[in-house]
C-alpha cells in the first residue's frame, strides 16, 4: 500500500476513475449486447434505433477516454456491418 501523501492521494483518484470507467463501459457492452440481440432476432427497425444508441455510447466512451478512438471506431464498423448484412439477407 503507498505510504505517501501523494502517492494516497493518486490511489483515490485511481479508484473513482475506476468506478467511473467501469460505469461507462458497462453501458457500452448492454447497447452492444442489445443490438446485437435484435439483429439476431431479425427485428431490423429496433436493430437501427439500438445501433444509433450503441453509437452514441462508443463515441461518449471514446470522447471521455474510457475506449481507444480507435476501438470505438472498430466496433461501431463491425455493428453497422451485421445489421448491413442482416437487412441485405433479408
Amino acid at each position: 500500500m503507498a505510504s505517501h501523501k501523494s502517492a494516497l492521494k493518486a490511489h483515490r483518484q485511481s479508484l473513482k476513475r475506476r468506478a467511473r470507467n467501469r460505469i461507462v463501459k458497462g453501458h457500452v457492452r448492454g447497447a452492444i449486447k442489445r443490438t446485437r440481440a435484435a439483429i439476431a432476432a431479425g427485428d431490423l427497425t429496433a436493430a437501427q434505433t439500438l445501433l444509433r444508441e450503441a453509437v452514441s455510447h462508443l463515441d461518449r466512451a471514446a470522447k471521455k477516454g474510457v475506449l481507444h478512438p480507435n476501438n470505438a471506431a472498430r466496433r461501431k464498423s463491425r455493428l453497422m456491418k451485421l445489421l448491413n448484412r442482416a437487412a441485405a439477407g433479408r
